[in-house]
């Protein structure tokens, strides 16, 4: 047993130590949470079952509250001290972004966090394994769906104040130069915070008849419905960061008639064996809501596990990584591939409509 501790960090003979840092409490704390639950129902059938090449899987997790410094805290801990073998499961775009310098320097797989930003996907990180499509790909499906269906130019922007509101600001701005239009009107707000009273007093000057949200259930909430209150009413369309069925809650009927696109299909949607294989372990483990981000752990957790099973019983990081790089699989109805110099499994994007409670899918506007 010893020799194999000694092969590998976070590898022992009966264990495989997965850490994960991500919002366990705050405002956007449900992210976090779903990402664990849906991770652990799988990891929990996957260890009941023997494990992966005999090893159990122990996820250890941290809470940064969606807070960058306490990621770059946690994620130090989890390398230094736990010595996890692999990061999995991070949430949003300025906290992977805080764990990336500790990423690259200390060669740790990096997999699947849940955020669309470019820098994860370009320029191509060895560490780095994107599961869910790019935000730029969201945006681009919205735009293309605005002008086209709606023959909507005037697109406003509503965008939280660090990095993933810029990915955001970015993608939405290639988007439109594509079709020669310019934003119409920004607001902003901070992160971990619902104050939009100057971001809506921007927009409602600018009039737009679109508004593309970039942040956090919270306060796309707070948005729509201050939004709604003063009579301004664009069609609202939120990234699949936001958390649905959080978003749905918080907003309550204001979420009505909202936009999300999403990137994975629906948690709903039992005709996939995926998704019945999901539900079924959720609930197993004591967990009845479905909605899209645990499905989205548990995507990840699936598609991790086939990538240890693929490493082979010595396991290594660089054994981890080429077994992705290789990685082509039908995941129950989904197909998830990955290659040398393509490091996102999935590249579709899904439109949704809150109707009636409930974000249902649609093919246009």
């Amino acid at each position: 047993m010893m020799s194999v501790a000694r092969a590998e960090t976070g590898v022992t003979a009966t264990e495989i130590k997965i850490g994960m840092a991500n919002a366990q409490s705050g405002p956007t704390a449900a992210l976090g949470q779903g990402i664990k639950a849906g991770s652990e129902a799988y990891f929990k059938k996957v260890n009941a079952a023997g494990g992966v090449h005999g090893r159990k899987i122990t996820l250890i997790s941290e809470d940064d509250g969606y807070d960058p410094q306490r990621t770059a805290t946690a994620t130090e801990k989890l390398i230094k001290k736990d010595g996890v073998f692999a990061l999995f499961g991070y949430v949003g775009t300025p906290t992977s972004k805080a764990a990336l310098s500790l990423v690259n320097d200390n060669n740790v797989p990096f997999f699947a966090p849940f955020t669309g930003a470019e820098f994860l996907r370009a320029p191509l990180n060895k560490n780095v394994f994107n599961i869910r499509s790019s935000y730029f790909n969201e945006i681009e499906l919205q735009v293309e769906r605005l002008v086209s269906d709606a023959g909507i130019t005037k697109i406003g922007l509503f965008y939280q104040e660090d990095t993933y509101g810029k990915v955001g600001k970015e993608g939405l701005q290639l988007s439109l130069q594509k079709r020669k239009l310019n934003i119409t009107g920004e607001g902003h707000y901070l992160r971990n915070t619902e104050d939009v009273d100057a971001g809506l007093a921007a927009l409602l000057q600018a009039k737009p008849e679109a508004v593309l949200m970039v942040g956090t259930y919270k306060a796309c909430a707070a948005l729509v419905q201050k939004a709604h209150a003063a009579g301004f009413k664009p069609k609202f369309f939120n990234l699949s960061f936001v958390g649905t069925a959080n978003f749905i809650k918080a907003a309550g009927d204001a979420a009505e008639g909202v936009y999300i696109t999403q990137v994975v299909p629906s948690p709903f949607d039992d005709s996939l064996p995926i998704v019945k294989q999901y539900q079924a372990d959720m609930k197993a483990s004591g967990v009845s809501d479905y909605d899209y981000t645990s499905f989205e752990g548990y995507i990840d957790a699936v598609v991790l596990v086939e990538g240890l099973k693929k490493a082979g019983a010595d396991l290594t990081r660089a054994g981890l990584l080429s077994s992705l790089e290789k990685l082509s699989s039908n995941f129950g109805g989904l197909d998830i591939a990955f290659g040398p110099q393509d490091h996102q499994g999935l590249n579709k994007v899904y439109l949704t409509k809150v109707q009636k409670g409930k974000a249902v899918t649609v093919s246009k506007l």
